[in-house]
C-alpha cells in the first residue's frame, strides 16, 4: 500500500515554467488509510543556483508492516537552466521480502533518451507499447512532483492550479491534470504553518499499462482526488503537502508531518 502512495507522490505534476533563488526542503510523511498508520517517508529537495537535486526514501509502517514489508526510493538531479529544472537523471528503487527493483533513466532536453528496468520484467503482450513519441516532452516523477510558477504572478493563485503535465516513470505514460479546488491553511507538526493551494487532480493513462487491472481502472475514474501545494522558501517551487485518494476502504491519505524549508540567498557573482 505505501507504495502507492509514494509511487502517486512521485508521480505528481509539474507546471512548465520556472523557479527562482536558492531553498532547501526536508519533510517527513505519514500515509494512513481510514486513519490507521500504513507508511513512513521523508523527502529532500535542494534548489541552487545552477544545479538542483531531490531523494525520497519510504516503507510500510504499522500493521501493514508485519504483513507486507517494504522499502522504496527515489532520486533526480539535474541543472537549472533559465530558471527552471531540467533534469538529467532518474533512479528509482523498490525491495520487498519477495522481490527488488530498479529503474534508471536518462533525460535530456525534457525527453527520456535511455532508461532500464532490473531485472528485465516479462513481456506482457496485454500491455499497450510504450512508443518513441511516449518518451518526449515528459517529466520524470520527482522532477515532476514539483509544482512551478513562472514570472512574478502570485503563487498561492487558482491559475497555479490549472495546469497538468505527462509523466514517464520507467514504465509507464500517463498525464495528471491539476484544477484548483480552493485556498486553506495547513500546520504540520514540526515546520511550516501557512497557506496552502487545494488542487484536484485527475489521472489519465497513456501507454506502458494493462488496461484490465483494477487499480488503473480504478484512479482513472475517480473525481475525488486532491493534492494540496506549499512553496519552498525562497523559490517559486510549490512541493505537496498532502494527498487525499477515496478508496472503498476508507480515506487514503499522505501528508507531511514535518515540512522545514529554508531559503539561501541568491549567490552575488565576484567583481573580481
Amino acid at each position: 500500500m505505501f507504495g502507492l502512495f509514494a509511487g502517486v507522490l512521485l508521480l505528481l505534476l509539474s507546471g512548465a515554467l520556472q523557479a527562482t533563488a536558492q531553498g532547501r526542503l526536508d519533510a517527513q510523511y505519514e500515509a494512513t488509510l481510514a486513519g490507521i498508520p500504513v507508511g513512513k517517508g521523508s523527502w529532500t529537495i535542494e534548489i541552487g543556483d545552477d544545479m538542483f537535486s531531490a531523494s525520497a526514501v519510504g516503507g510500510t509502517a504499522g500493521l501493514l508492516k508485519a504483513f507486507s514489508g517494504g522499502t522504496g526510493s527515489g532520486a533526480s538531479q539535474g541543472r537549472v537552466v533559465n530558471g527552471g529544472l531540467v533534469a538529467s537523471s532518474y533512479t528509482a528503487t523498490t525491495a520487498t521480502s519477495k522481490k527488488s527493483e530498479t529503474i534508471r533513466m536518462v533525460l535530456a532536453g525534457g525527453s527520456i533518451k535511455d532508461f532500464s528496468i532490473d531485472p528485465t520484467p516479462p513481456i506482457d503482450g496485454d500491455r499497450i507499447p510504450i512508443t518513441e513519441a511516449h518518451r518526449k516532452g515528459v517529466f520524470d516523477p520527482m522532477t515532476g512532483a514539483m509544482l512551478r510558477v513562472g514570472g512574478t504572478a502570485e503563487l498561492m493563485s487558482p491559475e497555479s492550479c490549472r495546469t497538468g503535465a505527462g509523466i514517464f516513470d520507467g514504465r509507464m505514460r500517463y498525464d495528471l491534470k491539476l484544477d484548483f479546488k480552493r485556498l486553506e491553511t495547513v500546520k504540520a507538526e514540526r515546520g511550516y504553518h501557512g497557506p496552502a493551494l487545494v488542487c484536484a487532480i485527475y489521472f489519465i493513462p497513456i501507454a506502458g499499462y494493462i488496461p484490465d487491472r483494477p487499480v488503473i481502472k480504478y484512479l482513472a475514474a475517480q473525481r475525488n482526488m486532491e493534492i494540496t501545494f506549499v512553496p519552498i522558501a525562497g523559490t517559486r517551487v510549490l512541493v505537496p503537502f498532502r494527498l487525499m485518494i477515496p478508496t472503498p476502504f476508507g480515506t487514503a491519505m499522505l501528508e507531511a508531518t514535518s515540512f522545514v524549508t529554508t531559503a539561501a540567498p541568491p549567490r552575488v557573482a565576484k567583481t573580481q
